[in-house]
Formats: structure tokens, sequence, C-alpha cells
């Protein structure tokens, strides 16, 4: 036979739920996006500026889950400038431009301060 025996209360997780669930995950998230889109607009390079100029962010939200997407609209017959120069491309005349790792960089801080951000409101710090 098993038997368990339990003294005291929830209030503590009770007190860690409602901190939890009164964060305002929206505005923290759109402070990211804006954040994240003036981080990736300093590093593109920049030959015209268009595609600098283009970044933009989503926020989606699926089955309590949330996400921040960042977006860039500058497109030129079809291809996603942004990308081509993240991971590089061929030319016209058989050549091929390297691709400079741009994006990743400029998130990475994003990316700390959005998990420190997180652990204080979950761990209430």
């Amino acid at each position: 036979m098993l038997s368990v025996e339990v003294t005291g209360d929830f209030s503590k997780t009770v007190n860690w739920f409602n901190r939890v669930n009164k964060a305002n995950y929206m505005q923290i998230l759109n402070n990211y996006g804006v954040a994240g889109v003036n981080a990736l607009a300093s590093a593109t390079p920049k030959d015209s500026g268009l595609t600098s100029e283009s970044w933009g962010y989503e926020i989606a939200q699926s089955q309590g889950s949330y996400s921040i997407i960042w977006t860039n609209s500058h497109i030129v017959n079809g291809i996603p400038i942004a990308v081509i120069l993240q991971y590089g491309h061929g030319t016209n005349h058989g050549g091929y431009v390297e691709g400079r790792d741009y994006i990743n960089p400029a998130l990475r801080d994003i990316f700390d301060k959005i998990a420190e951000e997180t652990w204080k409101v979950v761990s209430g710090s």
C-alpha cells in the first residue's frame, strides 16, 4: 500500500501562475520585434539600402505559444534579396557571390535578451 501525506498549500504555485499569467506578452514581443527590425536594418549589407529598409516583423500565436517572425519585403524577380545576401547566389555570367552571415549575429543579442526576460518572468527574479 502506498500512502502520501501533504502539508501546506499551493499558494506559491498559485502565485507563480498568477504572475506568469499577468505578463503582457504581446507588448514584450512587440518590443523585441522592433528591436530585431532595427538590428537587422543596421546589419544588412547596403548597396541601394532597399533591403535594409524592408525589414518588418509579425507575431504569430498558435496553441498557447508565440513566435516573432522577422520578414523582409525586398524581392526582385521573385528572389528575396535578404536571403541571397545571407546565403550567397550565382550570377548571370556563371560566377558566384558568397553569402555573408549578417542575420544570426544581428539577432543573437535579441535572442539572449528574450531568454533573460522570459527567465525573469517565470522565476520571479
